[in-house]
């Protein structure tokens, strides 16, 4: 059953087109993930889809009687309740009904129940407030508040009181709760922790309506979705599947797409031959087979696949400037607790090169605090840490107070780094989705997540062989994502990194390092090694407990971690081997040149370079049949 119908829907602001002949059904049941790069058109096409904005043409049909709900509509930022108050007035009529119910009863003690109307309206009441839920609502939202990371104590705070981020959360909690026909949620996990996204997949679920939402969040997508609307180039596109799902159909839909284009453009070629050649023999029916071939030439371009236009991006890397020693940090004992409340104590840290270590935890149990301490900008209440040989650091935080210049973006940069190119610099900052006139904004002027990129994009060009990041996916579309988890899967160093992003952490992690209680754990693996060690943990142990003796899970894991490396080792010797065999056959070319050998003093300097080369390939070499035979 079809409860929305967008047809043919198009959307501009300010004479540019944001959306261009959207055509698409939401049929009941429905859950479906929006989308596309930041500034596509997501949130604009749900403020269409809400009623909120009025398309330039086309035309959006909802079945009658369906309810749209999205977060906009239940902001509480004005409100003088609790949280836990507020979130109850999405059950109103329930609690309307539990009042009338009371003053029934009342009134039924009083006339001995000698009052046929109040029995009746009594009896009806009961029974509607029962199937709508009146029994379990207070239960239904204590839990949504447990779930969306709210404690005991911060349900008796004043909405007042609350930060932008947990209102949003409280917004999206009495968006859950209204239970819509047509629920559309825009960024729902971005303030939220591990275990509260986790909750509300759970609860997305459960849920029996039709879903919408936004997200660059892949591995959300991949547990709550079904289908798939991309905007892309003012274009929707729709498909079957997740995201996962959704983006291998798509590589094979636009590979075949080029196949059959370039197909098209032979045969278009071939016949184009085949026009000029009758030309030349000029005469009358040679001109009736040039107007048969040019109306064939226009058929094959009306049937031609339309291929997306070339994305622009700038190859990201994260190159050391210098290597570091084997140990990269050692850290023993430490503690750290504000206001009474301990946070950690007793954390031993031992990280070598080349690990790639993800921290997490829920919110408020100190992650960022402990790079604090590790990074000596927090004061220590006990313990030491020290970084290893030659460790050059570079840090990535949630907030920038440093680049709150009057200064351009692009001369910001250039200020920073005056040995790279306008170009090269343009590159970067366009792969960073800094594009056309975002290049000339004073740094001032940047939204958080923009000066947040262009914080991410200082840290790559400084060359730091130890990277400390703390929630660097936060203001990050998905493609920009992939790009940085490409350049730091390609980093030879080391990272220490705190994210929310499951999918991310999946794709880099060789280790986690996770908060258990006031302690500090650590599990070779990423984040479904991860999740399938808790799930396998007895209850009630501890997990420091369970780490100090291995089991079987945790000896495999161990061992694919030491596979993993072994192979990364082995590639990178590939790689350095055929660079210097290269370099080896270009000196064996010089030295065999006349010019060369006339000159003593250059023959001796080749030679020895020569001999070095030999030396690092034999030595190369020895260590990959060593590799090789583990």
């Amino acid at each position: 059953m079809s409860l929305l119908s967008c047809q043919n829907v198009c959307v501009s602001f300010a004479q540019r087109e944001i959306i261009r002949n959207a055509s698409f059904e939401v049929n009941k049941g429905d859950k479906i993930g929006l989308i596309g790069v930041n500034g596509s058109g997501k949130t604009t096409l749900f403020r269409v889809i809400c009623g909120m904005l009025e398309p330039g043409d086309g035309a959006l049909v909802k079945a009658s009687h369906t309810s749209v709900g999205f977060v906009e509509q239940h902001a509480c930022a004005e409100s003088r309740l609790n949280v836990y108050d507020e979130l109850l007035t999405v059950f109103r009529p329930l609690m309307d009904m539990e009042l009338e119910l009371e003053e029934l009863h009342r009134k039924v003690e009083l006339t001995s129940g000698c009052v046929p109307a109040y029995l009746e309206r009594q009896e009806e009441l009961t029974r509607l407030f029962q199937d709508r839920g009146g029994l379990t609502y207070q239960a239904r939202a204590h839990s949504c508040l447990r779930g969306l990371g709210f404690t005991e104590a911060e349900e008796s705070l004043p909405v007042s009181a609350l930060s932008g981020g947990q209102r949003t959360k409280l917004s999206l909690g009495k968006l859950l709760l209204s239970e819509p026909d047509i629920m559309l949620l825009d960024e729902p996990t971005n303030h939220l922790d591990i275990a509260s996204v986790e909750w509300l997949e759970d609860f997305i679920g459960k849920f029996n309506g039709t879903l919408l939402v936004i997200s660059h969040d892949r591995y959300f997508l991949d547990k709550v979705t079904t289908r798939t609307i991309e905007i892309a180039n003012r274009k929707v596109i729709c498909g079957k599947g997740n995201y996962s799902v959704y983006m291998k159909n798509k590589a094979e839909r636009l590979e075949s797409d080029r196949r059959a284009y370039e197909k098209a453009a032979l045969e278009i070629k071939r016949i184009e031959k085949m026009i000029e050649q009758q030309k030349q023999f000029n005469q009358e029916r040679n001109y009736i087979t040039i107007a048969s071939k040019e109306k064939q030439i226009e058929r094959i371009r009306a049937e031609m696949p339309e291929l997306p236009p070339k994305e622009k991006t700038f190859p990201l890397r994260f190159s050391e400037a210098v290597r570091s020693g084997d140990e990269v940090l050692i850290a023993e004992g430490l503690k750290k607790e504000y206001d009474g409340k301990l946070l950690f104590d007793g954390v031993d840290l031992k990280i070598f090169r080349g690990d790639k270590v993800f921290l997490l935890g829920p919110n408020g149990c100190g992650k960022s605090t402990l790079l604090g301490l590790i990074l000596n900008k927090i004061p220590k209440d006990a313990g030491f840490s020290r970084f290893g040989h030659n460790v050059t650091v570079g840090s990535f935080e949630q907030t920038q107070t440093g680049l709150m210049s009057d200064k351009t973006v692009l001369q910001e940069l250039y200020d920073r780094f005056p040995t790279h190119s306008v170009l090269e610099l343009r590159g970067y900052l366009g792969a960073f989705n800094f594009k056309n006139d975002d290049i000339d904004k004073p740094m001032r002027a940047l939204s958080g997540g923009e000066r947040s990129r262009i914080a991410l994009l200082i840290l790559i060009l400084k060359k730091p062989n130890f990277l400390i990041l703390d929630e660097p996916t936060n203001h990050l579309d998905i493609a920009s994502r992939e790009l940085l988890e490409e350049a730091l899967a390609q980093f030879e160093g080391t990272i220490l990194c705190v994210s929310h992003d499951r999918y991310f952490v999946n794709k880099l992690a060789t280790k986690i390092l996770y908060f258990n209680g006031t302690a500090v754990s650590v599990l070779d693996g990423n984040y479904d090694d991860y999740a399938a060690f808790l799930a396998n943990r007895p209850s009630g142990g501890s997990a420091k407990k369970a780490e100090k003796k291995p089991n079987e899970y945790q000896l495999r894991k161990e061992a694919e971690s030491l596979e993993r490396k072994r192979r990364t080792r082995m590639k990178r010797i590939e790689e350095e081997l055929s660079a210097a065999e290269s370099k080896r056959d270009e000196l064996n070319a010089v030295l065999s040149e006349p010019a060369t050998a006339a000159d003593y003093e250059k023959v001796l300097s080749l030679t020895a370079e020569l001999e070095a080369l030999n030396g690092r390939i034999e030595a190369l070499e020895s260590e990959w049949l060593e590799l090789e035979e583990i």
